[in-house]
């Protein structure tokens, strides 16, 4: 495996030697003092370049950057819409484990793609067009106060979306059950303990995509809690993993309105976890809910 050193080099010579690009920004973890580097730390790099079609127009100039695994063009793919803001990534997975996350940004153009991202740091700037960054931080990625608004509308997702988990536990369609879990009613308990970690900390850490960091700021007895919300694929178990959240999200939820002074909707849990209960019980062959 290459390392640090060397593919930085590779990066930097790369834009030096090739008069068309002109500045280069690094984003991402590889930035954040507050990271603890390992061997899957991608290289987020942005190329500010002139005549961005004559990098677009023919994508072999990218071998230089070494032997692929595989290769993604988001702007090149017709599955998932392209964002057609006149930026160019390339996705890079190299075979010996390094790999490249590439944007091309049009200099004509810099000024509005180019983000104030506090995981920035300015590597090469040949004509002084980019305003530099300050130090390199994660400040933009703490976990924010939740304002009144923000925690009700968090607890109504959650209490809302757990039906439809029932719904599709009772129907037994397992792909939708995941889902609804794993998509809306998760992402709402993750919104609450992220919450719950802002206060513990005074709202100075991050708790990374998707509460990858959880483990390191959670007490035991909670994120033993949250382990226990995931589950395989038989139904009986993925019902124990939404009661699991229910409670989990109930524990965390309850403590934070009693924190900022907020009305925690106790009715609407009430009569969900009751439909809940209900709908689990519910014979498979019933013509009526109620």
């Amino acid at each position: 495996m290459r390392t640090e050193k060397e593919m930085m080099d590779l990066i930097l010579t790369t834009a030096t030697q090739d008069e068309r690009i002109r500045a280069v920004i690094m984003n991402g973890s590889r930035t954040n003092p507050n990271v603890k580097k390992d061997c899957f730390q991608d290289y987020d790099i942005v190329y500010v370049v002139e005549a961005i079609e004559s990098f677009t127009s023919d994508h072999s100039w990218v071998n230089r950057f070494g032997d692929r695994m595989i290769m993604q063009m988001p702007e090149d793919i017709s599955l998932v819409p392209a964002e057609e803001n006149g930026c160019f990534p390339y996705l890079m997975q190299f075979t010996d484990g390094n790999r490249i996350d590439l944007t091309l940004v049009p200099i004509e153009k810099s000024d509005e793609l180019v983000g104030r991202d506090s995981l920035s740091i300015l590597l090469l700037d040949k004509d002084q067009i980019i305003e530099p960054f300050p130090q390199a931080s994660d400040e933009d990625y703490l976990i924010g106060q939740p304002t009144a608004k923000l925690f009700s509308d968090c607890c109504n997702e959650f209490w809302w979306c757990s039906a439809n988990v029932a719904k599709g536990l009772w129907r037994e369609e397992l792909p939708y059950a995941k889902a609804m879990l794993d998509d809306p009613v998760r992402s709402m308990l993750i919104v609450m303990i992220e919450w719950h970690i802002g206060i513990a900390t005074n709202f100075t850490v991050s708790a990374g995509k998707f509460g990858k960091y959880f483990e390191q700021h959670l007490e035991d007895q909670i994120w033993n809690e949250f382990v226990n919300t995931y589950s395989d694929a038989d139904y009986e178990n993925i019902w124990q993993s939404l009661f699991a959240m229910c409670g989990l999200f109930r524990h965390v939820a309850v403590n934070i309105a009693d924190h900022y002074g907020y009305e925690y909707p106790h009715v609407d849990d009430e009569r969900v976890t009751a439909h809940l209960h209900h709908v689990k019980s519910l014979p498979k062959d019933a013509a009526e809910m109620y």
